[in-house]
């Protein structure tokens, strides 16, 4: 019943009132001379509470202009996609590619002869002649792009060079099988 009625408001409404009659009432009445130098006005205290309501509702209107989530702002949520990668083939293993590496190398020792001038070689010249060598979905061995008369500076020179194509994912090192040997391909665009 308080509710339906608003009894506080009704009571806040009465006391208002009830102070107002108060200052009216002591303003028509006459003041003795001594009450008045201890006595506060009851104007005063009517503006301090008047000023205090106008504070408050200065505050409550900034804070109602602010913002609010889920009335003027909201948050944004979106999931990533999902992406799902099929590898046809597996991953070479370091220490299977190490080996072939070091197969080549042996095969440069029994190759190697004495050589009195040598070439600069060029990582960027052994990527384009590794590069012209591929084609699409060809597989080629991994030995075959070594030249074996270059000696160890051209084999590590071409596998610097297959090291950085795979890192650039030009290309891609695949073996069928453990034990068996390394293709390179151009990796799938």
């Amino acid at each position: 019943m308080m509710v339906v009625f608003k009894l506080e408001l009704a009571a806040e409404y009465l006391e208002m009132a009830a102070i107002l009659a108060e200052i009216k009432s002591r303003l028509l009445l006459p003041r003795p001379v001594t009450e008045n130098a201890a006595e506060e006005d009851p104007r005063a205290a009517l503006v301090r509470r008047l000023q205090e309501y106008e504070q408050i509702k200065a505050a409550a209107e900034r804070i109602s202009d602010l913002p609010r989530m889920g009335k003027d702002l909201f948050q944004a949520s979106a999931l990533p996609p999902e992406i799902t990668t099929v590898r046809l083939y597996e991953d070479v293993d370091i220490n299977v590619l190490l080996l072939a590496f070091k197969d080549v190398l042996k095969r440069v020792d029994l190759e190697s002869a004495h050589n009195i001038s040598r070439e600069a070689l060029s990582v960027r010249e052994r990527m384009a002649n590794i590069l012209a060598k591929l084609t699409d979905d060809k597989f080629v061995n991994f030995v075959d792009f070594f030249i074996l008369e270059e000696g160890r500076l051209g084999v590590v020179v071409t596998f610097i060079a297959i090291l950085e194509m795979v890192k650039s994912a030009v290309i891609e090192l695949v073996q069928s099988e453990p034990f068996s040997p390394l293709y390179i391909r151009l990796a799938p665009c």
